[in-house]
């Protein structure tokens, strides 16, 4: 059940479906580097992991877009796309799919949520950039986020694609940990 936040502006939604860190976590910066991968990378530096995998994409035509909510609402979220496929703290996987399941699970938490995806047109590892769009740079974490979100990115191992097609007659793409 969705309830207005008066002091915010911003839409209260409901969290059972959806792991959401805890406000103790994300306001503490060592807290939050502590946490594993994929928590560190999917709530609040997907902006740094998406950065720099643009820098040195293992696959050609790989851009930014950005899911903007709808005003009033959270749940903001930046990858690397090439229009096909997606890059973000899943792993690769389908852009159509990245955003199926990102609008299920925040239509899940307030089915009135929506949003907007934007090409990025901005470097996503420049601080000024990203401050003035409420993000934090690299240099803004506890420790340098870069390493880490390249050692991340290094052990993905680009997908690849067979001949065949799959049951849903898409072609076939696998991804795995190297």
């Amino acid at each position: 059940m969705a309830t207005d936040n008066i002091d915010a502006g911003v839409r209260l939604c409901s969290f059972e479906s959806m792991f959401e860190p805890k406000q103790t976590v994300k306001n503490d910066p060592e807290k939050r580097w502590y946490q594993s991968d994929r928590v560190f990378f999917g709530f609040g530096a997907c902006h740094i992991l998406a950065g720099v995998f643009l820098e040195d994409p293992p696959l050609e035509g790989f851009y930014g877009e950005w899911i903007v909510p709808a005003k009033g609402y959270s749940g903001t979220h930046i990858y690397a796309t090439n229009g096909v496929l997606a890059f973000d703290f899943h792993g690769y996987s389908y852009r159509e799919n990245l955003l199926a399941k990102y609008w299920r699970g925040q239509q899940k938490r307030c089915p009135d949520w929506a949003a907007t995806i934007i090409e990025i047109d901005f470097h996503l590892l420049d601080t000024a950039e990203l401050s003035k769009r409420k993000h934090l740079g690299a240099d803004q974490y506890f420790n340098d986020p870069r390493p880490r979100a390249k050692q991340f990115i290094s052990a993905i191992k680009p997908p690849t694609f067979s001949r065949g097609r799959n049951a849903a007659g898409g072609h076939a793409c696998q991804t795995s940990p190297k």
